[in-house]
């Protein structure tokens, strides 16, 4: 049967993926994809249409000509939405794939393999399993990098497939914080041209890791930052072929910062435990927190005017995720390349347990171990 004769509209089931477009050359595209990839979709042809499937749909398709509308409608609490445009649209439609905290953005005709794997994944019944965190810093010299560092080896130890991914171009990179700048493997410079899906297990085969654990980091090159798409394809592999995710973010947001902070299931400002920190820290928040409700505090001591680690979430109107205390010896530590958390011992490694408890559904089973 030809593609054009298919029903335009269909009763939405929340068992399939739904495609929503006005669009009807993009909707034979998708319809075209899906059944490369074995699978039966429901298709919605405006956003009331779309509603009754939207938070139950394994994923949403959404052309942009329909993405105004389902931003207007308030569609936007779930994180399955891939926003898909045509190669020869001006621009891709970033600014309402911001809004609808979509976790791709696939552009056809180059990304139609990429949507074929995700048909077939879904139809083969081998969905997403990974959950993404973000860590930033209230203020230069917060710990973010050392929390997001810590977070992910401790996830390791505990039997999670992790990867950590460095977000931040001027940081240094991540692999200093690991003491793994010697360590062969990829690094952001060898990526920049990534597009669409990248296959999960050649990606983290490349990368630096140790065990369970891989990261994916800037150099020292003077690479300034990478394409939002090669950022989205990095989470993407990330989600398909690991327990959980973590990205170390930048306190000045750029364009690919901000679509991992949006695809996160959770984010965490580290804040020390000082008035002016305090103060520098309601603004990241402020913008934060638009692109990742699940956002909350974690306070770094010492509090050397005394400030209550409550009064701080208070003042930042988000909820207190934990309290980081003083660890003696953990930047001697760093300077000889011991990874933070390695040890599985200390305030440090005891915070990131207790996060972990709130992150990854598995993490509740590996606490046990």
């Amino acid at each position: 049967m030809p593609v054009r004769s298919l029903p335009r509209t269909t009763a939405v089931d929340g068992r399939h993926p739904l495609v929503v477009t006005t669009d009807p050359l993009l909707l034979d595209d998708l319809l075209r994809l899906a059944a490369a990839g074995s699978a039966e979709v429901s298709v919605a042809v405006d956003a009331t249409a779309a509603a009754p499937g939207w938070a139950t749909a394994p994923f949403v398709l959404l052309g942009a000509d329909a993405a105004p509308q389902c931003v207007l409608a308030d569609l936007s609490a779930r994180t399955c939405v891939i926003l898909v445009a045509r190669g020869s649209d001006t621009e891709p439609p970033w600014e309402y794939a911001e809004a609808l905290r979509a976790e791709q953005v696939a552009v056809l005709p180059t990304a139609e393999a990429w949507l074929v794997d995700r048909f077939a994944d879904h139809a083969s019944g081998n969905p997403t399993r990974g959950r993404v965190v973000a860590v930033l810093g209230g203020r230069g010299g917060a710990g973010a990098s050392v929390l997001a560092t810590a977070l992910a080896v401790t996830a390791r130890r505990r039997g999670l497939d992790t990867l950590l991914v460095d977000a931040d171009p001027f940081g240094g990179g991540v692999d200093l914080v690991l003491g793994w700048e010697r360590m062969r493997g990829l690094r952001w410079p060898d990526l920049v041209d990534a597009r669409g899906r990248v296959n999960p297990p050649a990606l983290v085969s490349a990368l630096p890791g140790d065990g369970s654990l891989a990261a994916l980091s800037f150099d020292r090159s003077e690479l300034n930052g990478v394409p939002v798409e090669a950022m989205a394809a990095a989470l993407d592999a990330g989600r398909r072929g690991r327990d959980l995710v973590v990205v170390d973010l930048p306190r000045r947001f750029d364009d690919p910062s901000l679509m991992a902070l949006t695809a996160a299931d959770r984010a965490y400002l580290v804040v020390p435990a000082e008035l002016r920190a305090c103060a520098a820290a309601r603004r990241v928040a402020a913008v934060a927190a638009i692109h990742c409700p699940a956002l909350a505090v974690v306070v770094r001591g010492p509090a050397p005017g005394g400030i209550d680690a409550e009064a701080i979430a208070q003042a930042l109107d988000l909820p207190l995720a934990g309290i980081l205390s003083p660890e003696p010896g953990l930047v001697r530590a760093l300077d000889r390349g011991a990874p933070p958390g390695g040890t599985g011992r200390g305030p440090l490694a005891e915070l990131c347990r207790l996060l972990l408890t709130d992150i990854s559904p598995r993490s509740h089973r590996a606490m046990a171990r």
